[in-house]
């Protein structure tokens, strides 16, 4: 279907053009706030000895790394261009995963940028329809994390999501999380492996969390031009931790709380607006490499406090893969289920 492909251009950190980043360079220095504080809701604050620094995993890079080159998103009518210039992307830092399922639930650590890979996988006869995608740690061990695929007889668009690459089933152990759509296929819920609240126990403590949720908003040009996304995430305690959300009903979900303005707990992101630029005549992002194929599904996430600091972002680098990255506060089965999202029928149009 006809939608505007999204073109790249490439243009180095000392472009004139560029002036968004250079105007906010020297901002930078002083406002160099802790971005975990956009994200505590409850509780008191970090106790001072929560300040003691975590050293980074040896190979991470830090937030301030820009390469040289600044690889750009772009939405442009005309034909997609891939840039000229064959990037290397930056490889995740070293991460080690000992217990997969904790891992994988666990926020990304403070100031270490967790790097991953998303592959697509159409083969068989109804994979075109029902694809599996598989999550990756983008590095040389290429540490697999998460698989995810779309359940058949379900009403409302419905992923599995599962720690064993073989094993895709409901019933079975690697189930870690799901995530549900509305029937118009625009909103989302990512819930983890929990029971439903029909079989909650006496103190509700095996009933599933909600880990995020997806709003997808038309504009006028349908879901053609650039997508404007929402994620509605629980907010962290003091220590650091997910809230846990478990809502005993329909009308208790991060939607109908977002919806209601009832944000106790909970913290809404959006995806970082592209910027018109004229001399491309296309939108543009900032990936610092690590996206280089155009796409309508190419997104950031950001907290509208501080644009700077990215939460998110996914991004296609080949036909049937894509870079997904992220960082505090989300984990890797919130970041997954968002990227999933991205993919589903209704809005993806290519």
């Amino acid at each position: 279907c006809d939608h505007v492909p999204l073109s790249l251009t490439a243009a180095t950190s000392s472009d004139e053009e560029d002036d968004s980043d250079s105007s906010t360079k020297p901002i930078r220095s002083e406002k160099k706030k802790n971005p975990a504080s956009l994200f505590q809701t409850g509780g008191d604050p970090p106790k001072e000895k929560k300040s003691k620094k975590k050293v980074p995993p040896k190979g991470a890079e830090s937030e301030e790394e820009t390469p040289e080159t600044q690889q750009k998103n772009s939405n442009k009518k005309g034909k997609a261009k891939k840039s000229k210039k064959k990037e290397e992307r930056p490889p995740s830092p070293v991460i080690e995963v000992d217990n997969l399922e904790e891992f994988v639930l666990q926020p990304a650590p403070q100031g270490v940028t967790v790097k991953c890979r998303v592959t697509r996988d159409k083969k068989g006869m109804d994979r075109g329809l029902y694809p599996t995608y598989y999550l990756h740690l983008d590095n040389d061990k290429k540490v697999f994390l998460l698989a995810g695929r779309k359940r058949k007889k379900s009403k409302t668009s419905n992923y599995l999501i599962s720690i064993d690459p073989t094993d895709l089933s409901r019933g079975g152990e690697n189930f870690i999380g799901k995530l549900r759509s509305n029937l118009m296929g625009t909103r989302f819920t990512v819930f983890d492996n929990g029971a439903n609240p029909d079989r909650a126990n006496a103190d509700w403590s095996n009933v599933r969390q909600e880990l995020s949720a997806v709003v997808y908003e038309t504009n006028v040009l349908g879901f053609k031009g650039p997508r404007k996304m929402t994620v509605i995430i629980p907010g962290m305690n003091a220590d650091c931790e997910r809230v846990p959300i478990r809502p005993r009903n329909d009308n208790d979900g991060l939607l109908m709380r977002w919806q209601n303005r009832n944000m106790d707990n909970v913290i809404e992101l959006h995806n970082k607006a592209p910027v018109w630029n004229d001399e491309t005549q296309s939108y543009v992002l900032n990936f610092h490499g690590r996206v280089t194929h155009a796409s309508v599904k190419n997104f950031q996430i950001v907290h509208s406090s501080d644009p700077d600091y990215i939460v998110m972002q996914f991004g296609r680098v080949a036909d049937d893969a894509f870079t997904m990255d992220y960082n505090y506060p989300l984990c890797a089965v919130q970041a997954f289920a968002i990227a999933l999202s991205s993919f589903d029928g209704k809005l993806a149009c290519e």
